[in-house]
């Protein structure tokens, strides 16, 4: 074996030790007590499996800012601002879909109006980070129960298309008793346009003849959450 062999038998070596304390440290300490960074660092160990990834775990909460914006973010994003690997968005799509899936489920007999804070924690996962307009409705059945969750459109950075006939011929279709309109505002501003409250009146209006209620219509941002209902809108 020659010395450049041996140099890099002895980086990998590094790696694998420094990798196995980690997890060991992982395992034996309580939850939330490890900072961000190792977490990141542990998630990208199956990415990059010849590599220190404390740098490039340290250089992506840097770009995102925290360890939620860059587990919510859309994966164009991640891809262009970190160029990650594919392994690395396949291990953020699987958690994104398993963190919203701890929220609210199809699967769970719940009324889910009475664990609200459940339904934000879920929209803001799912939409809080994704840099264009997505449209979703939470359809529910008469004891509120979640029967069905849909992105209905994906628009632009600032603009969806929505149909109010389209929206009442879904619902019927899943047999929906109510809705929750939310949508997301990429540009981190909560509060609603024009544009938003004229297109929720339509929506009620379009649904009230089924007699399909729209509990809510949520505007999600980053950091902020917007509810037509609490504001008097509806």
């Amino acid at each position: 074996m020659n010395s450049k062999d041996k140099s890099k038998e002895t980086e990998l070596n590094i790696y694998v030790g420094h990798r196995k304390r980690v997890k060991e440290k992982f395992l034996k300490a309580p939850i939330r007590t490890l900072p961000d960074y190792e977490l990141v660092e542990m998630l990208l160990f199956s990415c990059y499996p010849r590599r220190d990834t404390k740098p490039k775990a340290k250089a992506l909460l840097n770009k995102f800012g925290s360890i939620k914006a860059l587990i919510s973010a859309d994966l164009e994003t991640i891809k262009d601002m970190a160029e990650a690997s594919d392994s690395l968005l396949y291990q953020i799509k699987l958690l994104q879909d398993i963190f919203s899936r701890l929220f609210i489920s199809s699967e769970e007999n719940i009324n889910i109006l009475s664990n609200w804070n459940a339904v934000l924690n879920y929209c803001n996962l799912t939409m809080g980070f994704q840099n264009c307009e997505i449209f979703r409705i939470l359809y529910l059945n008469k004891k509120n129960v979640l029967i069905h969750d849909e992105i209905l459109q994906t628009g632009t950075v600032d603009r969806v298309a929505i149909y109010p006939r389209e929206i009442a011929k879904k619902s019927l279709s899943y047999s929906a008793s109510a809705i929750i309109l939310v949508h997301n505002h990429p540009s981190g501003e909560a509060s609603p346009s024009p544009e938003d409250i004229e297109i929720t009146h339509k929506i009620i209006k379009a649904l009230e003849p089924l007699s399909i209620v729209v509990h809510d219509h949520l505007i999600i941002s980053k950091d902020k959450t917007f509810s037509f209902k609490n504001s008097g809108l509806i």
